[in-house]
């Protein structure tokens, strides 16, 4: 890993801080109002449902990205242990309300905009030992954690791609082009 020797942890910590921003808007954008049961509908079996999209996005805000940053800044001995592939279940995420995740997961992003805005940038350099990718810098962290957004905002329209033309398996939905996920 590159551990950010070669990026400007003022320019990256300010992008980064800009790109983070926009994430609760965009999810309000795409699933503010949809219903509940389009909520918990996976678009196939082993993909997520548009609220466990949510409830990975909001836990990983605070356990995963908020909590390696800190790490980092704090020279922590290394990263501690996640599991969110495992949480989707063992937390229930099919169950949650889609609005309180929604909510939870703004208060959690103003909260880590807010603790950005206190680091200093230059720390971000140092790095911490990963048990799979070598070392980490909180610079790369948040360049991960911005597309890290991305990644699941994709996986959000997919999703939701596919759940519409579920929805409508009469209509030709498919003239809109190659729709993620087969139909089921």
């Amino acid at each position: 890993m590159s551990g950010g020797s070669g990026s400007d942890p003022v320019a990256v910590l300010g992008s980064a801080r800009r790109e983070l921003s926009r994430l609760p808007g965009a999810l309000a954008a795409l699933v503010g109002d949809v219903d509940v049961e389009t909520a918990r509908l996976r678009p196939a079996p082993e993909e997520w449902a548009p609220v466990e999209i949510l409830c990975h996005l909001r836990d990983e805000e605070t356990e995963d990205f908020g909590a390696r940053v800190r790490a980092v800044l704090d020279g922590a001995p290394g990263f501690a242990p996640i599991d969110p592939v495992g949480w989707v279940e063992a937390r229930r995420y099919r169950d949650a309300d889609l609005q309180q995740v929604l909510a939870d997961l703004r208060s959690r992003r103003e909260a880590s905009l807010a603790f950005l805005a206190s680091v200093n940038a230059p720390r971000l350099a140092e790095s911490l030992p990963h048990r799979d990718l070598g070392r980490l810098s909180g610079l790369d962290i948040l360049a991960a954690w911005v597309a890290h957004d991305r990644l699941h905002l994709a996986q959000l329209a997919a999703t939701l791609a596919r759940l519409w033309a579920n929805r409508w398996p009469d209509l030709n939905v498919p003239y809109a082009g190659p729709i993620p996920y087969p139909p089921h």
